[in-house]
């Protein structure tokens, strides 16, 4: 059976989650990081040197890293579906994943920490503006891509859609403004019709407001 590591409430966590449940797969999920703790265990750490979450154990085989897994389920699990076989089609899959890595994620988080997770009377705000600013630039990015296209990588889900897809859940609930991005709306409104993505993003984060710690 597949074994993941890693709390439910955790970004990272929820992208291999969501994939999980697309794919049908049977697993065990088992808390770890955060308030779960375990990450520092020798046990854990000859699976993943870095000590972080999520891990997953495929008979076998660990793999860590959010998108190294969700590439890794989707080649195994998704073929034809979530994973392309068409190397230059996959790459178009490809660069929206490592864009959501390198651009959208750490600034996104960085403003859920700073805006939601930081008690108000500590807030860096010209900082939380600026990030907000900033991210709404990305959505509006997000915009103009979706124009004419229900998913990221065209017409039909992919693994492209895990990692900016489990975003948008935290994004719009946030009291913060927001562009007008209506193409990502409706391809927000398409994904939260989908059980998997109710179950494993559309978790409420209430008990986290004004948490810096876990």
């Amino acid at each position: 059976m597949l074994k993941i590591w890693g709390r439910r409430n955790s970004f990272n966590v929820q992208k291999v989650m969501w994939l999980v449940g697309e794919l049908g797969l049977e697993h065990q999920r088992i808390d770890a990081g955060g308030s779960f703790g375990g990450l520092k265990r020798p046990e854990f750490l000859q699976m993943n040197p870095h000590g972080r979450v999520p891990v997953i154990d495929d008979d076998g085989i660990a793999v860590w890293e959010s998108h190294s897994i969700i590439r890794y389920l989707s080649a195994k699990y998704g073929p034809g579906s979530w994973w392309i076989d068409e190397p230059a089609e996959r790459s178009f899959a490809d660069r929206w994943m490592d864009w959501s890595l390198a651009t959208l994620q750490p600034d996104f988080m960085e403003l859920f920490w700073g805006f939601y997770r930081t008690p108000a009377a500590q807030r860096d705000w010209p900082r939380v503006h600026a990030l907000v600013a900033c991210c709404a630039e990305h959505f509006r990015l997000l915009d103009r891509h979706l124009a004419g296209k229900s998913s990221l990588a065209g017409n039909r889900l992919t693994m492209a859609d895990i990692p900016a897809g489990t975003a948008l859940y935290r994004y719009f609930e946030l009291e913060i403004e927001r562009p007008a991005v209506p193409n990502v709306r409706a391809w927000y409104e398409r994904l939260q019709v989908r059980a998997p993505y109710q179950e494993h993003v559309m978790i409420p984060f209430e008990d986290l407001r004004g948490r810096l710690q876990y």
